[in-house]
């Protein structure tokens, strides 16, 4: 199978340079962290100079992933790097607060698969069709000859595990499963990624994850389901914003919901939303982009100052009833 061209430029772009930066979008995933880890590891294994940059330190839910002490939240002296890659990131807004002195190096090259994605960087390789950058940067680290050790392959493991929902959005195809398997041959074991990412409750998570629950809500016809976190739910029960991550899976999984919907106050006046969706009807993302924001055909989301849950739920919800009726 050739590769495309774009992911050859890449890989070029690369191979040519010394000293590199590897960074992601902010508040990353584990699709983002695991992808940049992994590179970094590529990269540093054909002798690179490589240095991984996030804004804020690794959530304590991938704290696990090797290498995730390394990520530097420091601003490096950029003017020493001679390129700069980012992954997983659909819009140049979404690198943080250092975006203007971050796209300043050059070559600035890119690989997501974000549908939504807008275009930014000097080179792209970007694939809507591939289910996680995960993928991606397996078949990048190929392209470059460089080697794919055990740590490397459990962090591309996981971040394909955490953007497929362990394999069961649509999105996965059998190049997913062919990179996994690939990654399990090199010593991965799924049961470790799977209890690292599913199975790591603290009591105050828990306790978060009830309140939540507890406000589930269901709208036209059991289609959509709604569950929301406003910030006092936080101080309640200790638990950290980042502890919400999968709790919108639970009223996806209702079997007559056709997209659930998530609002989190993680500050006040400030309400993120994520958007999930079952089958290739229900496309999310293009709710969404009316609000701002983007994402997957299954998995979208955005994020909205100077309003309240209550006021977004019901915007939101207007929005979405259209959709659920072509579900």
């Amino acid at each position: 199978m050739m590769n495309p061209p774009e992911l050859d430029q890449i890989a070029a772009e690369l191979t040519r340079a010394s000293r590199i930066l590897v960074l992601t979008h902010i508040h990353p995933d584990g699709d983002a962290l695991g992808s940049q880890l992994a590179l970094g590891m590529v990269l540093r294994g054909l002798g690179k100079e490589v240095c991984m940059y996030g804004e804020t330190e690794v959530s304590h839910l991938y704290d696990f992933l090797p290498g995730a002490g390394e990520i530097a939240v420091e601003l490096p002296e950029l003017g020493k790097f001679d390129c700069a890659i980012a992954l997983d990131c659909g819009d140049a807004n979404r690198l943080g607060r250092e975006m203007t002195a971050l796209l300043t190096i050059k070559p600035f090259l890119v690989v997501d698969h974000h549908a939504g994605h807008q275009d930014f960087g000097d080179r792209r390789w970007v694939d809507p069709h591939r289910a996680s950058t995960g993928e991606m940067v397996y078949d990048l680290a190929v392209a470059l000859g460089g080697e794919i050790s055990q740590e490397a392959a459990y962090c591309l493991y996981t971040a394909i595990v955490a953007d497929t929902g362990s394999f069961k959005y649509s999105s996965t195809t059998a190049e997913t499963f062919r990179v996994a398997r690939e990654l399990v041959l090199k010593g991965v074991k799924p049961s470790d990624v799977a209890g690292k990412l599913f199975d790591n409750y603290s009591l105050a998570r828990l306790r978060l994850f009830q309140r939540v629950l507890e406000g589930l809500s269901l709208h036209s016809s059991g289609r959509i389901a709604m569950i929301s976190a406003p910030n006092r739910f936080f101080a309640e029960t200790g638990a950290a914003p980042q502890d919400t991550e999968g709790f919108i899976d639970y009223p996806r999984s209702l079997t007559s919901v056709k997209v659930a919907a998530f609002l989190k106050e993680a500050e006040v006046g400030k309400v993120s939303v994520s958007l999930r969706s079952k089958g290739a009807d229900c496309n999310v993302a293009k709710v969404a982009a009316i609000f701002g924001g983007g994402g997957h055909r299954n998995a979208a989301g955005f994020k909205r100052l100077d309003t309240t849950i209550e006021q977004l739920s019901g915007e939101l919800l207007r929005a979405l009833e259209p959709l659920v009726e072509k579900c």
